[in-house]
């Protein structure tokens, strides 16, 4: 029984390692929706 925490923790371990991996190798394609919003002039100063 001494051997189940070793395993469990490997196996998270490998959990996160993977999911970084998968993160820092996923191409995110960007967001391909426009955005327009209308600022008010009084909100800059002349």
């Amino acid at each position: 029984m001494s051997k189940a925490p070793y395993i469990v923790l490997i196996i998270m371990l490998l959990a996160v390692v993977g999911g970084a991996v998968f993160l820092a190798t996923w191409d995110i394609p960007p967001p391909s929706e426009r955005v327009e919003k209308v600022l008010p002039d009084d909100r800059f100063p002349r």
